[in-house]
């Protein structure tokens, strides 16, 4: 059976957000499979880490914002903002898809795994996520 779900997540200000339980709430409808999240933007990215110490989420956003700064001199896109060209690089970086097993229902992440949008803009508006659901 495959199952496609689309979620839409309010917009959020530039940083790391955990957001399993949207994502989990839409996995209803197959016990053993795979679920593939597909982030239809290319200024934000998806990725799973750990989700115990909200201090990762702080460590992870300074780091990307020392890898790749606003405003680099060296990017030619600037017409949509200083922070829209290291957006997209920070996209390429760490991507726009994951694909999680499904079992017994339920994401079958790790124990401290946890789901995370990654915005890179401070003001990205609301961000979309096609789901797809393949299993029985």
């Amino acid at each position: 059976m495959i199952l496609q779900r689309f979620i839409t997540l309010p917009p959020m200000p530039r940083g790391v957000h955990l957001i399993t339980r949207p994502i989990a709430a839409e996995t209803s409808g197959i016990r053993t499979g795979i679920a593939h999240l597909f982030l239809q933007h290319s200024s934000a990215s998806l990725a799973i880490n750990e989700n115990y110490d909200p201090d990762v989420r702080t460590d992870v956003e300074r780091f990307l914002r020392s890898l790749v700064p606003d405003g680099w001199s060296g990017f030619a896109h600037t017409l949509e903002g200083a922070d829209d060209m290291p957006a997209h690089m920070k996209n390429i970086l760490i991507g726009s898809s994951l694909t999680i097993p499904v079992t017994d229902g339920r994401l079958n992440l790790g124990t401290w795994q946890g789901i995370y949008l990654l915005e890179h803009r401070e003001h990205g508006g609301s961000r979309k996520i096609v789901m797809t659901l393949m299993g029985e």
